[in-house]
């Protein structure tokens, strides 16, 4: 996580959390079914403001915790996911022990490291047959609607690894083996301003010029009209939740 757009997302904390959706349980129980019987130790890597982190608290006996490179983004987290450590670092920093978790797993984060110096990094703490679980939530653009949205915004460098034009999926390497993959479609319900706010979350957006996110929103808006999105009323965001998963040899 060493670029720019990388580590901007604290500026915009606040829009993170409310515009971006959490993850479906079911994804998350399938990317950790695979760790041994009796584990419960799990980092959340560029957890962020916590949007993975509350779902693999809700695990029983779970003991969860969260590293990021932004220390804007772990204070939310800290106050969405009150009890969870939280700890400054990367994927290819890791500030905790060799062997020392069950899963290491990152949401909306493996597009930004750097998978041969993550790989052998999280390799070092995860113990031997342990899990490396990875997710995306990416929006659906086989709807029209939604294929507009994202030409106004841009598309990211996590649409273009997971779901993009001749894309071969994450790149994980040893001493992780054997990826695994499975999907889930599903559906948001989305106000104007919570689509702005989730448009004001993604890094094309935090790092371009005034004039240029201006203009964005303006298009936006436009767009908006023409859907008949206005006030409270809302309209379904499809997603397509992606993940995969991978055991330590």
């Amino acid at each position: 996580m060493s670029t720019d757009r990388a580590t901007s997302f604290g500026t915009e904390a606040a829009n993170y959390e409310a515009g971006r959706p959490d993850y479906p349980f079911d994804a998350v129980t399938w990317m950790l079914e695979q760790m041994p019987h009796g584990s419960r130790r799990i980092a959340d890597v560029g957890a962020g403001t916590g949007k993975l982190t509350r779902v693999l608290a809700q695990a029983p006996e779970a003991e969860v915790v969260a590293v990021d490179p932004d220390a804007a983004m772990l204070e939310t987290l800290r106050l969405s996911v009150p009890g969870v450590p939280t700890f400054q670092g990367t994927a290819e920093r890791m500030p905790l022990p060799d062997a020392s978790v069950d899963a290491v797993v990152l949401g909306q984060a493996w597009h930004w490291v750097q998978p041969s110096a993550a790989s052998a990094e999280l390799g070092r703490v995860v113990r031997a047959g342990g899990v490396l679980g990875l997710i995306w939530n990416i929006r659906d653009e086989r709807v029209e609607w939604v294929r507009r949205l994202t030409d106004i915004m841009h598309s990211s460098p996590a649409e273009n690894m997971v779901n993009g034009p001749g894309s071969d999926g994450p790149r994980i390497e040893a001493p992780f083996t054997g990826v695994e993959t499975q999907q889930w479609e599903w559906t948001r319900p989305m106000s104007r301003a919570r689509l702005h706010q989730m448009a004001l979350s993604r890094s094309y957006l935090i790092t371009a010029p005034a004039d240029e996110r201006a203009e964005i929103t303006r298009q936006m808006d436009d767009l908006f009209d023409e859907l008949g999105l206005d006030g409270e009323t809302t309209i379904d965001l499809p997603y397509v939740t992606h993940a995969f998963r991978s055991v330590r040899a």
